[in-house]
């Protein structure tokens, strides 16, 4: 049987990621980290709903000491999610240290438990110049380590690597994903904000101009 664990956020990038692993393994084991977001109680939600419509595990990992020791406008415990189009002066707050190291290394550990050669993560092209922890070379060098320090060999495969968001939204069109069923704006409110940086990014990859974005915003 191939079994892969995914890191499963309930966001745009992962459910599509979702669709995909599930077309190429038996059975997926998504791990959800709640690790203080401001938009925690609105993916939380969108994961579960994914995992249960896709036939995934989903298992809940609490990372309580992120929000407590880290500073990052994306946390609760930090300051106002900035507003406008991705870039390194407006966006570079919403950084959270080091935090796909942290839950890929948890992960690691959990597919080691299993025996599950495969943990699957959606990074991809549009975050590298942002986010250091997205870039394949990070990716690369994180599964590196999982294979030296495992058993099972576990391997981290980011198959988004190369895309950017239109193109994951277009592989998830093709997949069949309702869009509907993930949640990506930062600020959390309980429908998309429509102004912070992954909303606008979102209107884009999926059409909003052209009518194609089936997203609720408040803007």
């Amino acid at each position: 049987m191939r079994e892969a664990v995914i890191l499963l956020s309930g966001g745009m990038d992962s459910g599509v990621l979702l669709a995909w692993a599930v077309s190429r393994f038996d059975r997926v084991h998504g791990l959800y980290f709640d690790y203080g977001s401001k938009h925690a109680r609105r993916e939380y939600p969108r994961a579960c709903e994914l995992a249960s419509y896709y036939g995934a595990g989903l298992t809940r990992i609490e990372l309580s000491f992120i929000n407590e020791l880290f500073s990052s406008s994306l946390l609760s415990s930090g300051a106002e999610i900035p507003e406008g189009p991705y870039a390194q002066g407006n966006i570079s707050s919403t950084v959270v240290p080091f935090r796909n190291g942290i839950m890929l290394s948890i992960a690691v550990g959990y597919a080691e438990n299993l025996k599950i050669p495969t943990v699957l993560i959606a990074s991809h092209s549009g975050d590298h110049p942002v986010y250091p922890d997205c870039r394949e070379s990070f990716t690369a060098a994180m599964s590196q380590a999982a294979r030296e320090g495992t058993f099972a060999r576990v391997e981290i495969q980011a198959p988004f690597a190369s895309l950017d968001k239109k193109g994951i939204a277009d592989l998830g069109r093709e997949l069949g994903l309702d869009f509907r069923m993930t949640f990506s704006c930062y600020k959390g409110s309980e429908r998309h904000c429509g102004r912070c940086a992954t909303c606008l990014e979102r209107k884009e990859a999926l059409g909003y101009d052209q009518g194609l974005d089936p997203t609720e915003y408040l803007a």
